[in-house]
């Protein structure tokens, strides 16, 4: 299904018929300064942010702020603090990395330029836009993950599949102060309505707005499925057709050939019945032929 690109005015009408139906969009990673946020961002990467909302609490009652953080052992004081999360050891040394380098180089203060939080660890420039956005209000771009670059694709906002793409178009399509809220807005728009597999169009506010509402929405915006899963089906397919198979009703010819199978005498154990020599001359006198009757001889008169 190709859909038409959205002009300014268009996608704008789209964006405030979704600020309507999402009035409460905001950053759902829990924090309470900058720092926490920046760490918090850095954990949520390939991880959910309810996964992290679980973990920070304990980790921000112990380590509240950078010169706390940088203090800290990763392995030991870190880890078991965060372990219900992905990747939760190479986390654990990258906030405590990036909190010695906010004591070292920037008074123990989040940066509040992009240039300076990419060369944190762990920061790229989504987690560095996320916390440009929420905390300071100055974000350098739009936030694409996986529900903003799903919806904007169905919305018509972008034609693209790389995210670096996808932040361009937006960024060209809307203005620079809708810039945080937008993917927040879209964020939300996607776990609530728009679901992957299974997009609430028919009870959507906004699908007068959308391009691809309907029964091809699904199709729109979603991964191809990885090498491993296309296996993972093909094996399922394969295990379908043979159970068909084993569940047809067999034929007279197959129905014949078992009966044979079941009813003829191996070799082998026609050999072990036969292994004797008064067996075997058993067995031959039976192969043989019965001798043709023959006339009695004619009487001379």
């Amino acid at each position: 299904m190709r859909i038409r690109p959205r002009t300014a005015e268009e996608a704008l009408a789209t964006y405030q018929a979704l600020r309507a139906l999402h009035p409460d969009a905001h950053c759902e990673l829990d924090h309470a300064t900058p720092f926490q946020l920046l760490c918090a961002t850095v954990m949520s990467a390939q991880t959910t942010d309810v996964a992290v909302n679980r973990a920070t609490p304990a980790l921000f009652a112990k380590f509240p702020d950078a010169a706390t953080l940088a203090l800290a052992d990763p392995e030991t004081d870190v880890e078991p603090l965060i372990s219900m999360i992905g990747m939760f050891r190479q986390k654990a040394k990258n906030i405590v990395r990036l909190a010695k380098i906010l004591i070292e180089k920037h008074g123990g203060e989040v940066p509040k330029t992009l240039a300076a939080l990419v060369e944190l660890p762990g920061v790229g420039r989504k987690t560095a836009n996320v916390v440009l956005g929420v905390c300071f209000g100055t974000p350098e771009g739009v936030v694409v993950d996986t529900h903003v670059q799903r919806i904007s694709q169905r919305l018509g906002f972008t034609t693209q599949d790389d995210p670096s793409t996808i932040e361009q178009d937006l960024s060209k399509l809307f203005p620079r102060e809708h810039w945080d809220l937008l993917s927040h807005t879209l964020i939300f728009h996607g776990r609530r309505v728009c679901d992957a597999q299974r997009p609430k169009c028919e009870t959507c506010t906004v699908s007068a707005h959308c391009p691809a509402a309907g029964a091809e929405a699904s199709a729109i915006g979603r991964k191809p499925p990885s090498s491993r899963t296309k296996h993972a089906t093909t094996a399922r397919d394969v295990g379908k057709t043979d159970a068909k198979k084993t569940s047809r009703p067999a034929s007279k010819v197959a129905k014949k050939n078992a009966f044979v199978a079941t009813s003829a005498p191996s070799p082998a154990s026609r050999r072990d019945a036969f292994s004797d020599p008064e067996s075997r001359r058993a067995e031959t006198t039976a192969r043989k032929p019965a001798p043709l009757a023959t006339k009695p001889p004619k009487r001379s008169p």
